[in-house]
């Protein structure tokens, strides 16, 4: 039972992160669409926020499975 329930975490987070990065990417393009003049200043702190999600995200993980 604890293996279960230590992968349907593991499902969750990678679900969350993968909408988290998903946000991220469609409202960077949409502002260098509006402002194609800070294109690098956009991408910059898209990259920098969807590392940090993907960080928390294997985070989340490996302390849902170490609950095995």
């Amino acid at each position: 039972m604890t293996g279960t329930l230590a992968a349907v975490g593991a499902g969750m987070v990678v679900i969350g992160a993968s909408l988290g990065i998903s946000r991220i990417g469609s409202h960077a393009i949409d502002a260098i669409a509006r402002q194609p003049e800070a294109s690098s200043m956009i991408q910059t702190a898209m990259i920098i926020s969807a590392a940090l999600i993907e960080g928390v995200a294997l985070f989340a993980v490996v302390v849902a499975m170490i609950g095995i």
